[in-house]
Parts: structure tokens; C-alpha cells; sequence
């Protein structure tokens, strides 16, 4: 029996499509160490658009990234090279998805992964050591614990560096000698000190625009990366279709049986557009909220509010519920937020629901629970 786990990784949850893949890329070029072809790093995050026939049987690769394709397709030729790899853009630009899969269709594994924060220290993201060999032994390889950074150049595979900005510069400036010289010095171990990278090794970093505490990288270090901004989805029917497509991983994840509203999944997606853009689909100005309003959070108060269906009541998504969990998380950075949140309400909602009825007349009958 498969021991179950609360989120497979992408080399767990596609490892079908990894497997199709590697038997279809058999004859493609591909860079020393990577497990999958260009093409077929490209195809296995885009989708393969129709069935591909392997070994006998159909099968077909979805999309994953539901985005810029040419983006995704500069990434790829980026970590084929020689420089890093930074995408930035706003929280919740699905930035770290895009670096997850890439690591898992390249290196076959998106584990190797450095969490950014405030307290992140050099040896977190480099090496440490075993306290208890060192006293006893001295400094060997043996009583060297490696970090990350370590990791990937010693196997050839993707190191993912999270939220890289929220680092201190010193932590940041560390990876420049790794970087260009593709080597690392360990003084401790004398002569046999240098680690040199094999081929597959790359970073992939990802930095936020808008988030508050972060730590501007130097000239030095942005210059070993191609930056990639990755924007916020610009399209209302993308942005519902994303929404589904995670909202039902979720749902399978939690074994949650639940057909998904399509109908509330709209309505969320075209908040969330229109708050973000600061106009309304008629053309009316509106006040941004201070607070993030990125795809992610759009799920989430999706999936909230599945959960309360699912738990509390029939199975039927209620808007009441849809609105409690928008402004839990839409009104978290600033009270001001609250009453932009009532004046889209009062003003967009009300002539949408007196246009077009139905659901959204319900959603602004649900007024009520902005408190």
C-alpha cells in the first residue's frame, strides 16, 4: 500500500507522464545530465496538445503552466546554459510551480530546494558539519553535511533557491563565486577543498516585487542570472480554468468527492481580475486593495470555501461563505481594504446583479459578511 502523503512533489504527482516522456525522447538532443530533452521539458509543462502514441498506448501530456509560453520556453534554454535562472513577479504568480516543474522534468527532482528567509545562514545553502565526526575525526568529507547548493553541483541537478530576496546580502553574495567559476572552496578540507559542479548543475531563483522585508540583490549577483518576470494571469476565463485545475488537485488530494462550482469560480476569478487591475469590465475605476491579489489567493478562498460545503453543509458552494472567505483573505494587509472591498460590492456587484441576476445577484445579496 503507497503510504500517502499530504502534497506529492511534481516527480511524484506526473511521474506517468515523466516515464512517457523519457521513452518518447529517446532520439531528441538534449544538455549532459538532464533527464529529459528541450522538447520534452517544454512539452511536459505546456502539454503535448493531442495524444502521443507510446509503446502501444495513448497518452496524452497536459498543461501545466498556464501562462506565457515563450517564457517557459526562454527558461528552459536559460538553464541549458551557463547563467542562472531568476523569476520574479508578484506573489502568487505561480513562480515557484514554474521552478518545481522545471527542476523535476530536468534533474528529476525538485527537492533540492533552498527557503529563503530572514534567518537563512551560508552553511544552510552551502555545507555544515557534523559536530560530533569533526571533534572526533577532524574535517573529512565524511563529517561534512551538504546544503543544497552543495547537492546540486556535486550530482548535476537544479538547485531551487525560494524567495531569495528575503536573504541577507551576504547570504545572496555567496552564490556569486558559485555562479561564475562553477566551483566551491571548502577551506576546512585543505587541498581536496574545492567542489567542482558537473554538468547539469544550475540555480533557480525566484523573488517577489511587492512584499514587504526584502533584501535587493546586488549588481554583482543579478548579473550572473537572466531574470523572467512572470505576470499576473491578465485573462478572467485563464484565471477561472487555473482556479479548477488546482482547486480539484486539492480536492483529490483530500478526498474530497465534490463536483466544482464553475459558476462561483467565476465569480472569484473576476473579483480578484478586477480588483487587481483597478476597473471593472463596464470600464469603471476602482481602488486597488493594498492587499496581494494574485491567482493563489483566488484558490484558496476557493477551496475554503469547498471545505465548508463539503464539511458543514450538502455540498453546495454558498456565496455567503464565497464572501466570508474573500475578505479573510483579501483584507489582511490594511482595514482600508475592507471598504474597497464594500465599494466594489455597492457599485460593481450591485449593476451585475441587476444586469445579469442569477449567482450574482446572490453575491451581492452576501454583502452582508463584509465584516
Amino acid at each position: 500500500m503507497q503510504q500517502q502523503i499530504l502534497r506529492p512533489v511534481a516527480e511524484q504527482r506526473y511521474r506517468e507522464e515523466l516515464e512517457a516522456l523519457r521513452v518518447w525522447d529517446q532520439f531528441n538532443r538534449k544538455p549532459i545530465n538532464w533527464q529529459l530533452s528541450p522538447k520534452a521539458v517544454r512539452m511536459f509543462i505546456l502539454g503535448s496538445g493531442k495524444p502521443l502514441s507510446i509503446n502501444g498506448r495513448e497518452i496524452t501530456i497536459q498543461k501545466k503552466y498556464l501562462g506565457n509560453d515563450a517564457l517557459v520556453e526562454r527558461c528552459i534554454i536559460t538553464l541549458a546554459g551557463n547563467r542562472g535562472l531568476m523569476l520574479v513577479g508578484e506573489p502568487g504568480t505561480a513562480k515557484t510551480m514554474l521552478s518545481e516543474l522545471l527542476s523535476a522534468a530536468i534533474s528529476g527532482c525538485s527537492t533540492n530546494t533552498v527557503q529563503g528567509t530572514a534567518g537563512t545562514t551560508e552553511d544552510m545553502i552551502k555545507y555544515s558539519f557534523n559536530y560530533a565526526m569533526l571533534l572526533a575525526n577532524g574535517p573529512s568529507r565524511e563529517a561534512l553535511v551538504p546544503s543544497p547548493l552543495y547537492v546540486g553541483m556535486e550530482k548535476g541537478i537544479l538547485t531551487r533557491f525560494e524567495e531569495i530576496t528575503r536573504t541577507p546580502a551576504e547570504v545572496q553574495d555567496s552564490l556569486i563565486s558559485v555562479l561564475s567559476d562553477k566551483v566551491m572552496n571548502i577551506p576546512e578540507l585543505g587541498d581536496s577543498g574545492l567542489l567542482f559542479a558537473k554538468p547539469g548543475f544550475n540555480v533557480i531563483g525566484t523573488a517577489n516585487t511587492r512584499d514587504k522585508g526584502v533584501n535587493e540583490m546586488s549588481s554583482a549577483l543579478k548579473r550572473r542570472f537572466n531574470f523572467e518576470t512572470v505576470m499576473p494571469v491578465r485573462d478572467v476565463k485563464l484565471e477561472k480554468q487555473i482556479i479548477l485545475n488546482e482547486v480539484q488537485a486539492l480536492a483529490h488530494a483530500s478526498g474530497i468527492d465534490q463536483p466544482l462550482d464553475e459558476t462561483a469560480a467565476e465569480l472569484l476569478a473576476t473579483t480578484y481580475h478586477e480588483l487587481r487591475e483597478g476597473v471593472s469590465a463596464e470600464g469603471m475605476r476602482l481602488e486597488k486593495p493594498h492587499g496581494v491579489m494574485s491567482t493563489a489567493e483566488a484558490i484558496s478562498v476557493y477551496y475554503q470555501t469547498l471545505m465548508g460545503a463539503w464539511y458543514y453543509g450538502d455540498g453546495t458552494m454558498d456565496e455567503k461563505q464565497l464572501v466570508e472567505n474573500l475578505v479573510g483573505a483579501v483584507a489582511k494587509e490594511s482595514d482600508e481594504d475592507l471598504a474597497k472591498i464594500s465599494s466594489y460590492f455597492s457599485t460593481v456587484v450591485r449593476e451585475k446583479a441587476r444586469r445579469e441576476g442569477g449567482a450574482w445577484k446572490r453575491y451581492y445579496e452576501a454583502r452582508s459578511r463584509l465584516k
